[in-house]
């Protein structure tokens, strides 16, 4: 029965550990439903800590075979999470605990710890799945070396670091770098390795293999290559070389994330592993790209330095991924990297923020670790990381992390180590920036404007709404970088960054020849809510001329949004202002096409509540379903010749390439044909789809068709083309349900859950239904409920399998209040629903109740 009243831990009362590791040796004995593990533990009081502890070591799930004590038996009696030693049975000193245990890894449906996946023996011990594999203190500022016996009848054996000795049945792990339990990793099946080299800028041979089951190998090469380069750049850019003679990778059917950085022995989901161009998207590439290159990067920023205790999680997390989001901009386009940034900022992020989930970058206590792997700990976090380099400038930033290498490297550390080096090489007190970390929220910026003969002054207001648990905040340290645009779209003031650090400040600048139009959060350089008060035409001018891309696409998105809103609100129609910007940005070939692809599109149905929402007003996803519907269909039939000749002009003739260059005019082709679509009955869309030699343009047209309610014969075609390939399919079953008519959407996600292909316990098939179901908002909040009722019963069945997973759907649910008081009744009940079931998981059950508070 689930504990009704879990106890929160929190950062305030964090204590070092009492006893330190030096030396871990372990030994598995594989079998699917009784594997045996043998743990020898070398532990030594820790100096900083006063004698008189008991040992205390996490476990859970575990049968306890039998413990020793420096050879000694001793009497363990283990709880529901652990064992504890009393003080008075241990040595004054160092000594050795040896223990073994028995586990039960085809029965592991959660996931977590030592599981199977179709034959094949996984790990996966972050946050805390190590206790689920033997006894241990299983917390991040533990670090030790680990040496690892594989003994199975299978003919990969893995674990992390270099292979030291192997035989028949039989190998042996050395992993000379101090690491915390949960980075430990091993594999074992029957897989084929696609293997390379690379020489680091020190002069040493790594070995790489990216190790996948037989007959996958062919859809390895641009894994493969995404990582030769991770490498190259890591070292350019940061001067972080790797540190082992080996580096593994294995892609996993049945995985919880999207991988895991495990020291040289990183665990994929296969779907950021696998490609090929007719089985993967170019987004399926770009994931890769930038997964391969995350979870590398974490070699330095996670494993060489970790993070002290949970709350931390962001020092790796939210400095990974803006490391990754560099990397990204570098192989592909800045300035389209950083648009797709912000919209998956906006809208996983921002949303977190403006419901009952939201959160600090660290928080301050949690139930259930695993829920706080977030789009604050990680988007946001990484926006920090930007702000600090905006702030600090490029060579400072450069300075102070390879400070933070030198000083930190095999400690684990907190947010206060990492602001320490920026104040030491920047010489400023930074702890106004720090509340960042410290604050819920997404601050809010009123801008003013007053303009005489030639003066310009602009007034800058910040303000954050009050969040759970934090009803007052203090103004934060914003970092405002802008310009100014002539009325003939020229610059009138080069980009500068205005520091915004005060409830309320001004900005004057002199000796303008015309009244400026301010060009405000250039880069998006805070994640901030600007509140902007600008006219169509104004919109319209910087779309055209601003110089920053990034606000060049904001303008435009703008202008479609308050288009929207009014016709929602009023039953307006798309003006010539904003059809002849569109038009003048279609028909600009100097711009990137993938720029232009996105510049195509229109603010989400979830981005349309939202700002209803903040305005005051109950969105109604009917309503805002039906806007865009009409919108999309003025804009097709206005642009429907630009829209042909992009279409024709955007092929990609020759063999397929992944890069940007290709992968950009792609994305146009497909906006292109989506539009299309809405004009000529699917027409052009068809023919895409039978002409199609890649997966991208294949799945373009098909949603193309969707989209429009048709695409019957080629939905069957899909499947019985690709009803062998276990990632395709998860697209088949995504793709329907994403692109449903609201009152069709539950009753399709509802048939497909009974589809012989419906595996409801692989996380990535569950999500390709019932997540997918989300993504479809006026189908999700369809009048009725059926589909809050549908996503209720299978996250209780989930739930029971594999809790992880599970509490990570229930997020669908976190924008309820934002809504009629209908469709709150509706969802409140299901909540109350999930909350009352018996049994129910502590991941569950902390996010249900935070969603109910």
């Amino acid at each position: 029965m689930r504990d009704t009243s879990p106890q929160p831990i929190h950062l305030a009362e964090y204590q070092p550990p009492a006893y330190l590791v030096d030396q871990v040796d372990l030994t598995f004995r594989l079998a699917p439903r009784a594997t045996r593990v043998l743990s020898r533990i070398h532990f030594r009081p820790n100096p900083g800590i006063h004698a008189g502890h008991d040992l205390r070591l996490d476990g859970e799930g575990l049968r306890l075979i039998s413990a020793t004590l420096d050879g000694q038996p001793i009497e363990a009696q283990p709880d529901a999470t652990g064992v504890t030693i009393p003080a008075t049975a241990l040595p004054d000193g160092a000594f050795l605990w040896e223990a073994e245990v028995e586990i039960a890894p085809e029965g592991n449906t959660a996931l977590e710890g030592l599981y199977m996946s179709r034959g094949m023996y996984c790990t996966q011990c972050e946050a805390e799945g190590f206790r689920k594999i033997t006894f241990y203190p299983d917390r991040p500022d533990v670090m030790a070396p680990f040496r690892v016996r594989i003994e199975a009848d299978l003919p990969v054996l893995l674990s992390n670091g270099n292979l030291s000795a192997k035989g028949p049945g039989w190998a042996e792990w050395h992993d000379p770098h101090p690491k915390p339990s949960y980075l430990f990793a091993l594999v074992a099946g029957d897989l084929v390795a696609t293997s390379d080299q690379f020489r680091t800028m020190e002069g040493r041979d790594v070995a790489l293999n990216i190790w996948v089951r037989p007959g996958d190998e062919g859809k390895t090469g641009y894994a493969m290559d995404a990582l030769k380069r991770s490498m190259i750049w890591d070292e350019q850019v940061y001067g972080r070389a790797y540190d082992l003679e080996i580096f593994n990778i294995v892609a996993v059917d049945d995985f919880n994330m999207g991988a895991m950085e495990n020291k040289g022995l990183n665990i994929f989901n296969s779907a950021y592993v696998l490609a090929s161009p007719e089985t993967a998207t170019d987004g399926n590439y770009a994931a890769i790209e930038r997964i391969i290159a995350h979870e590398y990067f974490h070699n330095w920023t996670g494993n060489r330095i970790t993070c002290r205790d949970w709350f931390q999680l962001s020092l790796k997390e939210g400095l990974t991924v803006f490391r990754d989001q560099q990397f990204m901009g570098d192989m592909r386009s800045h300035a389209v990297k950083r648009i797709e940034d912000v919209l998956t900022l906006r809208a996983r992020q921002f949303r977190e923020d403006a419901g009952p989930l939201a959160h600090p970058v660290r928080p301050e206590s949690y139930v259930e670790i695993n829920n706080f792997y977030t789009a604050t700990v990680y988007e946001k976090g990484a926006e920090l990381i930007r702000m600090l380099q905006l702030l600090v400038g490029e060579d400072c930033y450069k300075a102070a992390l390879d400070l933070y290498f030198t000083r930190h490297d095999g400690q684990a550390c907190t947010i206060e180590d990492w602001i320490a080096v920026f104040e030491e090489s920047a010489g400023r007190d930074l702890s106004q920036f720090k509340r960042w970390y410290e604050q819920a929220g997404t601050p809010r910026i009123d801008v003013t404007e007053d303009w005489r003969d030639g003066s310009y002054t602009l007034t800058l207001r910040q303000h954050t709404p009050p969040t759970p648990g934090q009803p007052l905040k203090e103004p934060l340290l914003i970092p405002v970088a802008m310009g100014l645009i002539g009325p003939d779209g020229q610059e009138l003031l080069a980009t500068q960054v205005l520091e915004l650090d005060r409830a309320e400040q001004s900005f004057t600048f002199e000796g303008l020849a015309a009244r400026p139009v301010a060009s405000l959060l250039r880069g998006f350089s805070a994640p901030v809510i600007l509140n902007h008060a600008l006219t169509s035409e104004e919109r319209a001018l910087l779309l055209a001329h601003d110089t920053d891309p990034v606000n060049r696409f904001e303008a435009g998105r703008a202008l479609a949004r308050d288009i929207l809103l009014a016709m929602i609100r009023e039953g307006a129609k798309p003006g010539p202002v904003y059809l002849d910007a569109l038009r003048q940005m279609l028909r600009d070939e100097a711009l990137d096409p993938a720029f232009r692809a996105l510049a195509l599109g229109l603010p989400s149905q979830d981005d349309l509540a939202s700002a209803l929402h903040d305005a005051g007003d109950t969105p109604d996803p009917d309503a805002i379903y039906l806007a865009r519907q009409e919108a999309l269909q003025i804009i097709a039939e206005a642009l429907a010749p630009d829209l042909a000749t992009v279409f024709a002009g955007m092929q990609t003739p020759g063999p397929y390439s992944a890069d940007a260059r290709d992968a950009g005019r792609r994305a146009l082709r497909v906006q292109a044909v989506s539009l299309l679509a809405r004009v000529d009955q699917g027409a052009k869309a068809r023919e895409m789809f039978a002409r199609a030699n890649n997966m991208t343009e294949q799945l373009g047209a098909w949603g193309a068709l969707l989209a429009i309610n048709a695409g019957e014969a080629e939905t069957a075609q899909f499947y019985r083309q690709w009803s062998g390939d276990r990632l395709v399919m998860d697209k088949w079953f995504a793709a329907q349900v994403s692109h449903a008519e609201p009152d069709q959407a539950a009753g399709l996600a509802q048939d497909l859950t009974g589809h012989p292909d419906f595996d409801w316990k692989n996380p990535n098939r569950f999500r390709s239904v019932i997540g997918a179901l989300g993504m479809n908002p006026a189908g999700f909040h369809a009048k009725g409920g059926a589909s809050y009722r549908l996503v209720a019963d299978w996250l209780i069945r989930l739930d029971g399998a594999n809790p992880q997973a599970a509490a990570r759907v229930s997020t669908l649910f976190e924008t309820w209040r934002r809504y009629d008081s209908t469709r709150q009744k509706l969802i409140r009940s299901e909540l109350e629903r999930i909350m009352a079931h018996q049994g129910l998981s502590r991941d569950m059950g902390e996010m249900v109740g935070r969603m109910l508070e």
